[in-house]
């Protein structure tokens, strides 16, 4: 079969995840909320209704010390500037008074002035950003230089004068060149610095607007700032039934910042779960309909007189689905927030999987030991003699313990440590593994190979009587939709299998649909989490980048972050990228972002098992030199 390559190619612009998680941290500390995200788009903005801020894509191409002080001066603006500073009645009020003519420019220049007043105050506040804040200013003054000129140039005049605003309030008005009808309003401009709220700066725009409004015939037509926008404002609620508008009755507290903007949608989001459910169990009627009664309009209980169901070949596919679902519902979990935002709409079900014990596979299964043989015994006896080293190593240098026959430390040391101790023996490697294989259908041209690495892998920790659970892990794309995310675990060899030889379960691996591999990451992690043992090692199989559905924009995030969230509870991460040819850059810049170092790249299908061998060698060597 040719290589299914379903392989995204990611271009230059692709941000770190792991930078961009750093980012998301910071927001969340200034901002006090746990549940904020943080994205990239054009322009710095905040979009409530899917609590998020967005930094600026201006600091893309630069070098890497400008970039990384660029985003950062952009969360400090947006999380402790406008989050907590900017005031949103004011504002809403000055949307109502503002004049049809240059609407844009108007909000430009007030933006501009909020971000001035609001750098301010968190420099005075935070002095460890001020050198951040300086990268700001000196990269967009360049810009703004540029584009004072070539706007001007082109008869964009409002672009112009927003330049010329910025420049102005950075270097001084002493220190800008340009036109007579710009330079009238310096004298205006002067007062940005008894500017001590966001009602000052409106009153300096309006000031601004009427001196110039008569030289500028057209609008802006670029876009400088989309901090906020009237979008982020909670739609007019609708009064499902009495009882909710007398709930709503009670609310008075205004939402005087963007900050109390977040709660309310967030608030509001909670609420209009259970809203129409909460209505049918006040309100409701049970019971079957009068069939006396016709339908009359407006009359609660006679839209619907009765329903009958029958067998077509529509609804055969869901009377199935729903018997299955009451069969084994016992079975079926729901994720919920406990494995990320990102996976609450996600079901899931853990099962061992169906062995297909043909004499085929069986005499497969004996092939594939004997040539797998010889490298198992070798790797076996190494990691042994590797143990038997460590037995006999003395630690030397000790208060107490064996007397050591090197006496001239009582001579050479002020406090001399002559005793030493032999290593205590230990009988089996203080180690727990967890191996996750990508189910995804792209791995059917794999599948042989991929059976053999993991055969190889399950036989040599065998040996090692070293604990360890192999899991198939996998994503319906039938079923799924945007309010259930099927997934299924099949164990191959569970942790409480001990020793047991599973090679025929292994034969019996098959390729699926999607992989969700975050999920399946922070899944595995809990089964490992309380576990004794004092090394836990992930292993992940994957022939790609995660994909499933509505996770293609936010997979590679996702799973970036549950790698560092199985590190801090000190649980390690390895991952093998499993192709057909050589992995391009784009693929190996790619799993760094979301690995980190532990990631490695078979180039052919023979080399799967080699791979596999070679990172079990360096697991296991570390969990030797640490016992």
């Amino acid at each position: 079969m040719s290589s299914v390559n379903r392989f995204i190619q990611f271009n230059n612009e692709t941000i770190d995840a792991r930078q961009l998680m750093h980012y998301e941290n910071l927001a969340k500390a200034l901002t006090k909320n746990g549940t904020l995200l943080v994205n990239e788009r054009k322009l710095m903005e905040f979009q409530p209704s899917e609590q998020t801020m967005s930094i600026s894509v201006f600091w893309r191409h630069r070098e890497q010390n400008m970039m990384d002080a660029g985003r950062l001066s952009d969360i400090y603006i947006l999380a402790e500037g406008f989050w907590k500073e900017f005031n949103v009645s004011a504002w809403k009020a000055y949307l109502s008074e503002r004049p049809n003519k240059l609407p844009k420019l108007m909000d430009q220049l007030l933006f501009c002035l909020e971000e001035f007043r609001l750098m301010e105050k968190i420099q005075k506040k935070r002095v460890g950003t001020i050198k951040i804040f300086e990268k700001r200013i000196q990269m967009y003054l360049t810009f703004h230089k540029q584009q004072l000129i070539v706007n001007y140039q082109k008869g964009f005049i409002a672009d112009a004068f927003i330049s010329y605003l910025y420049i102005s309030l950075y270097e001084g008005t002493m220190h800008v060149n340009g036109p007579e009808i710009f330079q009238q309003a310096n004298r205006i401009i002067q007062k940005v610095y008894e500017n001590n709220d966001t009602q000052s700066s409106i009153d300096l725009v309006f000031q601004l607007y009427y001196l110039i409004f008569e030289d500028i015939n057209e609008d802006t037509l670029h876009e400088y700032y989309s901090i906020v926008s009237t979008s982020i404002l909670p739609a007019a609620h609708f009064h499902y039934h009495k009882g909710v508008a007398e709930s709503e009755a009670g609310e008075t507290d205004k939402k005087d910042t963007i900050e109390e903007l977040f709660r309310s949608w967030h608030r509001e989001n909670e609420q209009e779960k259970g809203i129409h459910l909460q209505y049918e169990l006040e309100h409701g009627n049970d019971g079957k309909a009068d069939q006396s009664l016709s339908a009359e309009e407006g009359r609660e209980g006679h839209e619907i007189t009765e329903i009958g169901q029958g067998r077509s070949t529509g609804n055969l596919k869901e009377l199935k689905q729903e018997e299955l679902t009451k069969k084994g519902s016992n079975s079926v979990k729901k994720a919920g927030k406990a494995f990320g935002i990102e996976h609450k709409n996600v079901v899931f079900e853990e099962k061992r999987l169906e062995t297909d014990a043909l004499s085929s596979n069986k005499l497969l299964l004996q092939t594939y030991r004997q040539e797998q043989a010889p490298y198992v015994k070798a790797f076996v006896e190494e990691i042994k003699k590797r143990m038997e080293q460590k037995k006999v190593d003395k630690r030397v240098n000790l208060s107490k313990g064996r007397l050591s026959s090197n006496q001239i430390v009582f001579w050479t040391e002020e406090r001399p440590k002559p005793f030493y101790k032999k290593s205590a023996p230990s009988t089996q490697l203080n180690a727990v593994f967890g191996l996750l294989v990508d189910g995804s259908a792209s791995m059917q041209d794999k599948l042989e190979e991929t059976k053999k690495a993991v055969l190889l892998f399950h036989d040599v920790l065998r040996k090692l009587q070293i604990a360890h659970e192999i899991v198939l892990h996998y994503e319906d794309a039938f079923e799924a939709s945007e309010s259930s995310h099927p997934n299924t675990f099949e164990w191959v060899h569970k942790l409480e299998d001990s020793q047991k030889d599973n090679g025929l379960q292994i034969l019996s691996i098959n390729a699926h649909e999607d992989n969700r591999d975050g999920f399946a990451l922070r899944w595995m992690g809990k089964r490992l989490e309380h576990r004794e043992e004092q090394h836990k090692f992930i292993l992940m199989f994957s022939d790609g980048e995660p994909s499933a559905f509505g996770y293609a924009q936010n997979g590679i995030m996702d799973t970036a972050e549950a790698v560092i969230e199985l590190e801090r509870k000190n649980i390690s991460v390895l991952h093998l990228f499993l192709n057909d040819t050589e992995a391009t850059e784009e693929q190996i810049n790619l799993f760094h972002l979301i690995f980190g170092k532990k990631t490695a790249t078979a180039s052919s299908l023979e080399k799967f098992s080699d791979e596999t061998l070679r990172l079990l060698k360096k697991m296991l060597h570390h969990v030797v030199k640490s016992s």
